[in-house]
Parts: structure tokens; sequence; C-alpha cells
């Protein structure tokens, strides 16, 4: 058995396949990192050597199962898929002002802004180049895709407009700028593997309900976390002011039994104490059942997307990963 973020492929020859395509895309995103210019090579290929589970590779590679998964279009797709996230990972670390990525000091921090900015840019131009092999509707896709990820990049720096219902502000952040790569990263697998264009558009909403879903998960376990489960220090986004969903499910819900928590999440939390009081009342809060809830209901869409799917042993996997997204949350 293998371990592929984080679900056990128990089927031998599916896990094969899968850690070969793996081992190539490993391959085309060192390529896809060389410039003629030394330190732009360098910029490019330094998230890619700080680690990562290259998930949305992974579920490229799952979804192609549904149809030729040894069609050679495949492992492009997912370089593409790659380096368009790479490449957001540079801005999204400028836009946070972020110093550390993945343990390390983030491109930013290492170099400057600009620097990182053009990084991205780079990569995102290597994606493009990439799948314009692929044809003219793998642009078409990647476009909306982008377009889709800096309209969430957009609603989450501008915050919630007057009127607007802050969980649906929320809910729009996630989908387009977490949840929308996730879902093009089935549908590539799927159609470039030639599967029946119902079931690529079946994985593509399945795999964009998980990727709801298992952002979710991260805002739960960021609080409900007693150690770094989430891949950052628990509390992280309550000590940054970041309104994640238990959090806004708590300033919804809020009664008169509630007014410190309310006081709390209403200020700045950069001091140990007040932080540390936040988060426990927080912790206790029925607001993390209703985070639960939304997960569950998330990740529930996502399997009954799964389960109406030829049963190939890629299904089982990606029946794994839902039930996983619920339980790593306790």
């Amino acid at each position: 058995m293998i371990t592929v973020v984080p679900v056990e492929l128990t089927d031998a020859a599916l896990a094969a396949e899968v850690m070969d395509g793996l081992a190539m895309v490993e391959d085309g995103l060192r390529d896809a990192a060389r410039a003629q210019d030394a330190l732009l090579t360098e910029t490019s290929g330094y998230l890619m050597d700080a680690g990562g589970k290259r998930f949305r590779a992974t579920l490229v590679l799952l979804a192609a199962q549904f149809g030729n998964a040894r069609d050679k279009r495949i492992v492009p797709a997912a370089v593409a898929i790659e380096l368009t996230h790479l490449a957001t990972l540079y801005h999204d670390d400028v836009q946070d002002e972020a110093a550390v990525r993945r343990g390390h000091p983030s491109a930013n921090s290492r170099w400057d802004n600009t620097v990182a900015i053009l990084t991205g840019d780079f990569l995102f131009a290597r994606a493009s180049a990439i799948l314009a092999d692929l044809g003219e509707e793998a642009i078409r896709i990647q476009a909306a895709t982008f377009a889709q990820l800096v309209s969430g990049q957009i609603a989450e720096t501008v915050g919630v407009r007057p009127g607007q219902d802050p969980l649906d502000h929320y809910m729009k952040v996630i989908t387009d700028k977490t949840a929308s790569l996730i879902a093009t990263a089935g549908r590539f697998g799927a159609m470039f593997s030639d599967a029946p264009a119902g079931v690529a558009a079946r994985i593509a909403t399945a795999c964009g309900a998980f990727g709801v879903a298992w952002q979710l998960a991260d805002d739960i376990l960021d609080v409900a976390s007693e150690s770094a489960e989430s891949g950052k220090t628990p509390g992280t986004d309550l000590r940054e002011g970041v309104p994640t969903l238990p959090v806004l499910h708590a300033l919804r819900s809020a009664g008169p039994a509630d007014a410190r928590l309310v006081e709390l999440l209403s200020g700045e939390l950069t001091d140990l104490a007040l932080h540390a009081e936040a988060l426990a009342l927080l912790r206790e809060h029925p607001a993390m059942d209703m985070a639960r809830a939304d997960l569950r209901h998330w990740a529930g869409r996502a399997r009954d997307e799964i389960l109406a799917l030829p049963d190939v042993p890629a299904r089982a996997a990606f029946e794994a990963l839902c039930a996983f997204v619920v339980e790593r949350t306790g």
C-alpha cells in the first residue's frame, strides 16, 4: 500500500500507475522551471524543492482512470495544473505578506515581492504553453479557471460588501479561489483520458465539492487541533483576523451568553492571552458543530457524485478521500 494525500491505495495496479505518473509529473515540473535566466530558474524551482503533496496532480491521475489512463496527454495536463497551483502560491504570499511557506522562507521574503510576482507569472506562462499543445478546449478551461481564481482573490481582498451575507461571501471565496482548480484537475484527468463527457462533468463536480470540503476541514482544524495537524499553528487564522467558517457561524448565531466571544472576535487577537481565551471559547461553541455539519454536507455532495461513476479502483480512492476529509476533523 502507498499513501496518496493521504489515501491508501490498496489496489496494486492503481498504486503503481499513480506513483509512476507522479514521478513523471515531478520531472515535468523540473523541466518547466528551467529558464534562460539563472535567477528565474532558481526562483521557479524554489517552492517545488520545498515539497508539497502534489494533490491536484494526483487528482488528475486518479480521474484519468475512468478512461485511458496511459494517454500521453495526462501527465502534461497534471503538470500544468500543478504549475498553476504553484504560481498562485507565489502570488498569495505577496498578497498576504507571508514570511514562511512550507516551513521555509517564502519567495517574497527570500528575494522580494517583484521577484515572487514575476516567478508566479512565469509559471502561469509555462502552464499555458503546455496546455496550448493539448488543444483549444484545454486553453479555454484554463482561462475560465484562472478567471475564477482571480475573482475569488478579489472577493477576499475587497471583503464583505454592504448588505452581503458574510457566510455567502466566504463560500464564494473558497469556491472560486480554492475549489475551482481542484475541479479542473478532475475534469482534465477525465477529459484527456477520453472518458465519456458525462463522466468528466461528474468528476469535475465531485472534485469541486471536495475542494470546498477540504478547505472547510482546514478551517475547523485551525480551531480544533491541539497540534499542527492542519500544517500550521492552531489558531493561526484567528490570530491573523481571517474570518473562517467557525468564526462566521459563531458571530451569526451569537446570543447574550456569547458577548465575551463576540467581543474577542471583533478585535485584534495578537495578544497571547486574548488569543488563547478566544480559541478556548470558540472550541466550546455550537459553531464548531455547525461547521462540521457544513463539512459533512460538502463531502456528501462529492461522494454522491463519485458513487454514480463506473466502479473502477479509482472510485474507491475518491470515496476514501471523501471519508478522510470528514474524519480528519475528529
